[in-house]
């Protein structure tokens, strides 16, 4: 998100950053992302009712910390809500697949379990 020209995900303004820091680096989009390794990313959208809002509980606050925690700095996590639906979009990234899964698999599991 570009939060200087919107407040949403914006493809169309994200790509055009892309090309503005491309010429700026004189780099074609072949040589820039030479540099970029790809890591394992897992997403699980967890339905919620609108009227809760379970990113606020505290067993989901510690849950996210805990994993973070456990990545040791070689991923990362996001929890954050659909702006469209009632859903908690939980995803993680890190350096193996089994454990990035394993971890997204278990916040999923304790934001189902509080928005039961």
């Amino acid at each position: 998100v570009c939060c200087q020209n919107t407040t949403t995900g914006d493809a169309i303004i994200a790509a055009l950053q892309v090309l503005m820091a491309l010429k700026h680096r004189g780099q074609t989009l072949a040589e820039a992302r030479q540099g970029i390794r790809k890591c394992p990313q897992v997403l699980i959208n967890v339905r919620f009712k609108r009227e809760s809002d379970p990113l606020e509980h505290p067993s989901v606050k510690e849950a996210s910390v805990r994993v973070t925690e456990q990545m040791g700095g070689r991923g990362r996590v996001l929890l954050r809500k659909s702006g469209t639906e009632p859903l908690v979009r939980v995803m993680v990234e890190g350096d193996e697949e089994a454990s990035v899964r394993a971890h997204a698999e278990q916040l999923a599991k304790i934001v189902s379990e509080v928005c039961a």
